[in-house]
């Protein structure tokens, strides 16, 4: 079961007995998207992490690892190792899109769901789809946590007991499934490469700081100019005229914030929602 956390749109789940289940990764959205909050997705990773539960797996985010590293690496690894994957499609968020395209890559157990608000995507159609009501009503969720309990079952038992299973890869003709390189290393080593995962992402911090504060050589100013494109482009893309009173207009300012964190370049011009709020607040005075 999922806990609701205050802090930032972190989810977390009951790691009670969770050393004796397997894996259950879940992707999902986790903030504002088509307009719903991220109080929204919390309540449905709850949702999620409770049928999961009744199914006999550990539910845990693909981001989420008892191990300190690269958040990419860790995401990758377990969409290639857990046993099971429940993907959330609502909303089409690029990311969890994304993260559902390798697993599938990978040709292993997963099974979509997905509110009734969000039309099919056409390459994943033909994969059948659990739905739920976006309002989140509480007789058709029992209804929803019931089916997804025994699909859960389903898929894994079908998994492991039919050498011919395919999610999704076989139905296409024959296919090499990709493989993730394995390597065994001592604990020395682990520690050692440990350490210099943590010295990379150290090495980017100065390259995180405030706009604000840049000096605006060539390199700064390219960052910026890349923000900058993605706001003129939301103002195009939605005809919106944009006025000095835009300056102060805080719907505006929440609006071009999840916007723009859904993309991969502004995520790596701004390493912080706090630094890509206060982005937004010099474009908004600099346009």
């Amino acid at each position: 079961m999922a806990n609701k956390n205050s802090s930032g749109n972190k989810v977390e789940f009951d790691k009670q007995d969770s050393k004796e289940k397997l894996n259950c990764g879940i992707v999902m959205p986790i903030s504002s998207i088509d307009n719903c909050t991220a109080e929204h997705w919390k309540e449905v990773a709850d949702i999620l992490g409770d049928a999961i539960s009744f199914a006999g797996f550990n539910a845990r985010l693909v981001s989420d690892s008892e191990d300190s590293g690269i958040i990419q690496k860790r995401i990758i690894q377990n969409l290639y190792s857990d046993p099971i994957v429940v993907c959330d499609v609502s909303g089409k968020n690029p990311n969890v899109m994304f993260e559902l395209g390798m697993r599938l890559a990978f040709d292993k157990p997963t099974i979509i769901v997905k509110d009734d608000k969000t039309d099919y995507s056409f390459d994943t159609s033909q994969i059948e789809h659990v739905q739920y009501p976006r309002d989140l009503r509480f007789a058709s969720i029992v209804k929803f946590k019931e089916v997804l309990t025994e699909k859960i079952k389903g898929t894994y038992k079908q998994a492991n007991e039919d050498k011919n299973y395919t999610t999704f890869l076989k139905h296409f003709g024959k296919f090499k499934v990709a493989e993730l390189e394995e390597q065994i290393v001592g604990k020395d080593d682990y520690i050692l490469k440990s350490i210099e995962d943590l010295r990379d992402e150290v090495r980017r911090i100065p390259r995180s700081r405030p706009l604000r504060e840049l000096s605006y050589d060539r390199e700064d100013s390219d960052k910026f100019s890349i923000v900058k494109t993605r706001v003129k482009r939301y103002f195009r893309e939605r005809g919106i005229l944009y006025s000095t009173r835009d300056v102060k207009d805080e719907k505006l300012k929440e609006n071009l914030f999840n916007y723009l964190s859904d993309f991969n370049d502004i995520r790596d011009v701004c390493l912080s929602p706090k630094i890509l709020k206060e982005t937004i607040e010099l474009i908004l005075q600099d346009t």
